[in-house]
């Protein structure tokens, strides 16, 4: 049975102050994230419940089963299984596989073939509720594919709801005081999914886009949502204001292969009005209605009180070095050591006015050969070696670094990156043994 979760009306009433209380913040501001450090990794920042975040967290930890939607194809059954590093919402050990074509230097993600994702599990074997015997089989890398066995670390959720609730502007302003070289990419992306706190969000607006390894995701709503059909295989559907969502309610089949009629899980016939294959939904939409369904409506209040992760300051000596080496090789320039401070009163029930710092701008920029290659259709090679500046708080927590977990080892992440970073990475090939080893240990107390 799902679980059913309705925020507080105080939180849903948040008005929305866009740039009151937002700072660009400076160098010389304190490179920590200064509310946060009473709060355990794992926990909740102020504004929800204790109660009210654990039954979001334990919609975000349930194991789904076929008769709940998980399939045809999928990367696990639950989303708390994926996000497990350091605390649940942290980064994870799978590494899921994408793929792509290039000809006539233009990207073609072969939609045809199932998209751009091959999804590593499948739901098998099974006798459909006519008594059919279906037979999903697994996904597998198309001959025509020339960007082949591209990996995808599952990234950490840590403090997101914080990066969520910073206005578009404080985006393009970082942007603005990125040195010319290494300047970053504002994205943005249209709302698929609105979140029903922030009354600025409507499904006809544009926003900068901060989630994703390649910047797509406009919002921790649409994040959660995709994330659910396309990693767990379970479409949903939602009212916004009166319209019926279905953005999120076609399965994924398998390299694009429909399944026969009821083979593609166990899941209840959908509500009249919705379409056919909709896993859950909230049924016909009123005029003037809005609802999120109830996992993502959980996912997305999880995600969006999920504190972001303290300093680790312990071997300060060799910190407080590391610190200037940090901005003198050129890490700063894209992993940024400004402060941000959610606008007050904030447009999704964070804290208001609080300061925090990712190390990160949340903007794209050419990696060179550090780019995965992969985009959307259309794309130009050029694009596709875009890749969005990872933020590096809670980074000690990762088993796997870089987008495709190639390494563990911070000083063979640095000196993989290339593109604009590659001046950066050449400035760290250079520092003493020492200077290498306290930047090391500055990134690591992040």
């Amino acid at each position: 049975m799902k679980i059913s979760f309705v925020r507080k009306a105080g939180i849903l009433g948040a008005s929305v102050g866009l740039l009151a209380g937002c700072s660009l913040g400076s160098e010389d501001d304190p490179a920590t994230a200064t509310s946060t450090s009473a709060i355990t990794l794992g926990g909740h920042l102020p504004g929800i419940s204790d109660a009210d975040f654990n039954i979001a967290r334990d919609n975000f930890l349930l194991v789904e089963a076929i008769a709940d939607g998980v399939g045809p194809v999928m990367n696990e059954f639950s989303c708390g299984a994926c996000h497990t590093n350091g605390a649940i919402g942290g980064a994870g050990e799978q590494i899921e596989r994408r793929f792509g074509r290039v000809a006539n230097g233009v990207f073609n993600n072969l939609p045809n073939a199932g998209g751009s994702l091959r999804q590593l599990m499948t739901v098998g074997s099974f006798i459909n509720e006519d008594g059919v015997r279906c037979n999903v089989p697994l996904e597998r890398e198309p001959a025509n594919a020339t960007v082949r066995n591209v990996g995808r670390l599952v990234t950490p959720l840590f403090g997101l709801g914080l990066v969520d609730a910073m206005p578009d502007a404080f985006f393009t302003q970082l942007a603005n005081a990125e040195p010319a070289d290494v300047r970053g990419i504002v994205r943005t992306t249209r709302v698929l999914l609105p979140n029903p706190n922030d009354p600025a969000q409507t499904l006809s607006t544009n926003r900068v886009a901060r989630f994703g390894w390649k910047d797509v995701i406009s919002n921790l709503t649409t994040f959660g949502a995709d994330a659910y059909v396309n990693e767990m295989g379970i479409t949903t559907q939602h009212c916004f204001r009166g319209t019926s969502i279905t953005t999120f309610s076609t399965e994924s089949a398998p390299n694009g292969i429909p399944q026969p009629a009821g083979c593609d899980d166990l899941a209840e016939d959908a509500p009249e009005g919705v379409p056919v294959g909709t896993d859950d939904a909230v049924g016909a939409c009123a005029p003037g209605q809005t609802e999120l369904q109830g996992d993502i409506q959980n996912f997305n209040t999880f995600m969006t009180f999920l504190a972001p992760p303290e300093r680790d300051l312990g071997d300060l000596a060799a910190i407080t070095r590391g610190a200037p080496v940090f901005n003198q090789v050129g890490c700063n320039g894209c992993h940024v050591t400004t402060t941000f401070r959610t606008p007050n009163p904030s447009p999704n029930g964070v804290p208001g006015g609080f300061a925090f710092n990712p190390f990160s701008d949340f903007l794209v920029h050419d990696m060179g050969r550090l780019g995965d290659m992969i985009g959307d259709d259309g794309d130009s090679v050029a694009v596709t070696r875009r890749m969005r500046t990872a933020p590096l708080w809670g980074i000690r927590f990762r088993n796997h670094l870089l987008h495709d977990g190639r390494t563990s080892d911070i000083a063979t992440a640095i000196g993989e990156h290339d593109g604009q970073a590659v001046t950066a990475a050449r400035a760290f090939a250079a520092l003493s043994a020492a200077d290498k080893h306290n930047l090391i240990q500055f990134v690591r107390s992040l």
